[in-house]
């Protein structure tokens, strides 16, 4: 046997057999073996052997995920060849999944990051994607209320694309559109893949538009393998804004003295929030089959005193491939149930504007909560909500998929995929009749609801590939067929005045709502719509060196209007290996180079159904005969041109490989214009029934580079130290909000603030400018009296409450321009560390709280933050004339830089039948904030979305420091 890189050549026919090993001699099953250049080859059995009968000369080419490829050829028959296989520790991240396949990554032409189990942070969130939160350039995870333990991240890739539609990428789980996050254990995640190039995504056609991320859950082990895993968090607000005490609130003469001391905030708080999971892992299998099943429990408390979230979850998954290789079967199975209770970001805002002077429980009546009249509009007793009004929901989860594969040919295969995604949430509310609230504004009334809300979602998915390897061509064609199916259903009961407050929401048809027993509010709706496509893609290579890939969806979508039922969705990509070029051989340096570009057309249809139609609602009652009878009126303009919105997305990378692979990574520039936006638009009446139609009506564009970099920077056998760079910028205009059809509006006011007064619109979407723009009036300062002074429109100053409208200008834009992180990761001996930092950057944030309650000007009988009395250009303001006028005033830069994550561990490695391994670990987020925003937390505000840099209300949840605290045991 000799090793060489030579060619099979014209000789005869000679069998050649042999066995294929790992590193430390066993055994290695299903190892393809190839003939280079043609499709002949075989793969290895139970105990790694394999023969053929190939040309003498034949280069075998051996290759299996997760070890080095071989080549070898063979210049005589032979029955003892032995291959032995050295693990490749990379080689999961040089599988890129794409859409409806994978790919090697050097064969990848369009812009897709991939991410491996190992490198997600190490956070408690029901959410596994939070894990990804700054690892991808150009992905945003942003999550207001993260300590909430319900709230679930926004997601967004490569900045906003729609005013009405889904901003969100679509969730491919194991080749299965449409999965719900909300129902994978982070444990069961082996990879993510994230496809932001328009021709990556392009094959998903209607729901590509926002990007796809895929996630591809672990499978069984052919050792059996039990792990048990478990953390513990604990959560601690922080940078949490202060207000008088009752002692400074007495004397800056805020208002009544009620004759206590409160601390609303620690009312309904906890001193820490606590949260503990547990995952029991069991696998194993055979040669041909394999098993994975995971069982998990979790609770987690919040930082306020009622909210909660209980709940139990396994996934199954089965794998079986016959003897023959013939064909192949796959099933996850994902059962989860929930139990919420909802945290209430009101009672947070009351916590701060209440008078700190009243009780909390009724003087007169210690029993009884006290009953708070003065303050905000709408002032209630947040301790009394929290502590004993009920508010959640009971919630079930089943994610099912199957697949059966055929191997027809050794170069041609199909399959099946079913998958039904079904989750129930079952709604529950209940107030008591011992409520101040309830005595205030409900008549004293007891109340209780019950919402049912079920989505159900099946699909069908059959592809089939090719492949041919001959000489210096490489081949793959993919042809396929989608079919899903959507509906949602649910219904809602509502009473009042229950002769007992001991059922609580179980026993609502027992309320006298109205003197009339039995009575009930209840209301029902159900809809459904379906998605047809035929799709096809061809990726062709030439020498592994001229990479070519193109695909064309054809898709149709009930949702659309008649004339506009199907579409096509067509991308091409290509890609040059530089480093594979004759003149790069003497490039020791560079060890890959890739330049590739890629155009592709997608499509988003995540809105509502049945908006193309017309629709017809309850329009009063008639009264006929005595009885009164329901009419129907028309509620909804007939759109027969309703159509998906359309994304053109032009991308082009550099992949690279340098300095021994010591420094890898790619750079991206993309370009993607969204067409035909979904959006309500002003019309006549007549000839139209109403006053808006949903229509395909405006244009955005983004734009940016994105940069990810990775550098093992020390390789020793004891110590390893290695850094990660993520960046990317974002360029984004609305370029227009007419076309041929709908034409004269050029710009929304958005963003509404709420009393006190009447602040108006914070922020305008607009023609030529980028979402997320300021527009309201201009500070020039305070005068003497400490009223705000503005700009008028003709350059003048005049005082804030003398201004109007059209003295309103574009003053600040709250849409990041930077995004980056840099990860550092330590291995030493036993021991590991890593370090995680991200930044925003290039924004304005309003500060909402600093513009409701940080001046003097606050109305009275309402508290203030301390700021409001020391040297802040807040306190400033201190007459009231100006106190609810709108200004640049409270806008400031959002920007911060942040120790995200922080974690430590030490794993010990057991040479024992009983014991594999344990590992101990402890880790931090959200450590450090550096930022010059005053109002707390900037990472609370959103960033993501059509209204980036404000909230549009008062309301808040805390943010917190949370460390975690786990152990992973494997047996």
């Amino acid at each position: 046997m000799i090793l060489s890189q030579v060619g099979p050549s014209a000789a005869a026919n000679v069998p050649v057999a042999g066995r294929v090993t790992q590193a430390q001699g066993e055994a290695l099953p299903g190892v393809t073996v190839v003939v280079k250049g043609t499709t002949q080859g075989t793969t290895t059995d139970s105990e790694g052997n394999f023969s053929l009968t190939v040309p003498e000369g034949s280069v075998l080419q051996f290759s299996f995920i997760g070890f080095n490829p071989q080549e070898v050829t063979v210049r005589e028959a032979t029955t003892a060849l032995a291959i032995s296989m050295q693990e490749n520790s990379q080689s999961l991240d040089n599988v890129i999944v794409v859409g409806y396949g994978s790919l090697d990554k050097k064969e990848v032409t369009s812009a897709i990051t991939h991410i491996d189990s190992r490198e997600l942070l190490t956070v408690g969130a029901i959410n596994p994607l939070t894990a990804l939160q700054g690892k991808v350039a150009g992905l945003t995870i942003a999550n207001g209320s993260a300590a909430d333990p319900n709230s679930q991240p926004s997601i967004q890739l490569r900045g906003v694309s729609s005013r009405s539609a889904g901003l969100g990428p679509l969730i491919v789980i194991n080749g299965v559109p449409g999965g719900n996050l909300e129902n994978i254990n982070q444990n069961d995640i082996a990879s993510i893949d994230v496809l932001k190039g328009g021709a990556a995504s392009a094959i998903y056609g209607t729901r590509g538009s926002n990007g796809v991320i895929v996630v591809t859950t672990k499978k069984g082990t052919k050792e059996t393998q039990l792990d048990y895993s478990t953390y513990a968090t604990l959560d601690y607000a922080t940078l949490q804004p202060k207000v008088l005490s009752a002692e400074d609130f007495l004397a800056q003469k805020r208002g009544t003295d009620f004759g206590v001391q409160t601390n609303w905030l620690k009312e309904i708080s906890r001193s820490y929030a606590f949260a503990q999971k547990h995952t029991l892992t069991a696998s194993g299998g055979s040669e041909n089959s394999n098993y994975r099943a995971t069982f998990d429990y979790r609770n987690a408390n919040g930082i306020d005193l009622r909210s909660g979230r209980q709940e139990y979850g396994a996934r199954i998954s089965l794998n079986h491939t016959a003897p023959s290789k013939l064909y192949s079967i796959g099933l996850n199975f994902a059962p989860r149930y929930i139990n919420a209770r909802n945290a209430d970001y009101a009672s947070f805002e009351q916590a701060l504007t209440l008078n700190p002077t009243i009780p909390v429980r009724d003087p007169s009546n210690p029993t009884l909560y006290y009953n708070i009249r003065t303050g905000f509009d709408g002032p209630f007793n947040p301790a009394e909500r929290l502590q004993t009004e009920l508010n959640g929901t009971e919630g079930k989860i089943l994610n099912f998929d199957a697949n059966f594969k055929v191997n027809i040919l050794p170069s041609l295969t199909t399959q099946v995929t079913y998958g039904q995604f079904t989750s129930d949430y079952f709604d529950f509310a209940f107030r008591p009749s011992t409520s101040t609230f309830a005595l205030q504004n409900e008549g004293g009334m007891n109340s209780a609801s019950r919402n049912y809300n079920r989505s159900d979602q099946r699909s069908l998915e059959w592809i089939g590939n090719y492949a041919l390897n001959k000489n210096d061509h490489s081949l793959q064609v993919l042809g396929g067929y989608s079919y899903q199916y959507f509906v949602s259903e649910g219904n809602a009961i509502y009473n009042r005045n229950f002769p007992s407050d001991a059922f609580t929401y179980n026993n609502i048809g027992t309320g006298l709502y109205g003197q009339v027993a039995g009575r009930t509010d209840g209301s029902s709706y159900k809809n459904d719509s379906r998605l047809i496509a035929f799709f096809g893609r061809v990726n062709y290579s030439f020498k592994d060196r001229y990479l070519l890939s193109a695909s064309l969806r054809r898709e149709g979508s009930s949702k659309f209007g008649t004339d506009n039922k199907w579409g096509n969705f067509p991308a091409v990509s290509v890609g040059w290996r530089i480093s594979q070029e004759a003149f790069m051989a003497n490039q020791q340096w560079i060890n890959d180079l890739k330049l590739r570009a890629d155009y592709g057309v997608t499509g988003n249809q995540d809105f509502g159904n049945y908006l193309s139609q017309n629709l017809y609602g309850g329009f009063g009652y008639y009264l006929l005969n005595g009885s009164y009878y329901q009419v129907y009126g028309p509620t909804q303009n007939l759109n027969q041109d309703l159509r998906w919105e359309e994304a053109q997305s032009l991308n082009i990378g550099l992949d690279f490989a340098l300095f021994n692979s010591k420094l890898t990574g790619s750079i991206n520039y993309y370009s993607r214009r969204n067409k035909d936006l979904l959006g309500n638009y002003a019309v006549p009446i007549p000839p139209n029934t109403q006053g808006s139609t949903f229509a395909n009506v405006g244009t955005l564009d983004n734009s940016g580079v994105e940069v990810q970099l990775n550098a093992p920077i020390i390789s020793k056998p004891n110590f390893q130290y290695a850094i990660s760079f993520a960046g990317a910028t974002n360029g984004n205009n609305f370029v227009s909000f007419s076309n041929d059809t709908y034409q004269g509006q050029t710009f929304i006011d958005v963003v509404g603030l709420p009393s006190p007064g009447s602040p108006g619109n914070a922020q305008r979407i607009q023609e030529g400018q980028r979402i997320g723009t300021f527009y309201m009036l201009k500070s020039a300062g305070v005068d003497d009296q400490g009223r705000l002074l503005v700009y008028a429109k003709d350059g003048t100053t005049v005082v804030g409450n003398q201004a109007t409208l059209a003295d309103r200008q574009v003053v600040g834009n709250g849409l990041p321009k930077y995004t980056l992180s840099l990860g550092n990761t330590f291995t030493y001996k036993n021991f590991d560390a890593a370090v995680f930092i991200r930044s925003v950057l290039g924004f304005d944030v309003f500060n909402t709280r600093a513009f409701y309650l940080g001046t003097p000007a606050t109305q009275s009988e309402a508290n203030v933050l301390t700021s409001a009395y020391d040297d802040s250009k807040y306190a400033k303001l201190t007459n009231t004339a100006t106190a609810n006028v709108l200004s640049d005033y409270f806008l400031e830069k959002g920007n911060f830089v942040k120790l995200d994550n922080v974690s430590l561990g030490y794993t010990v490695k057991f040479a024992s039948k009983y014991a594999r391994s344990l590992r101990l670990y402890a880790a931090a987020k959200n450590v450090l904030t550096v930022t010059s925003y005053t109002g707390g937390d900037p990472d609370t505000l959103p960033i993501n979305g059509l209204y980036p840099g404000i909230n549009g209300n008062r309301q808040y949840y805390p943010s917190t420091t949370q460390v975690m605290f786990g152990l992973q045991l494997g047996l």
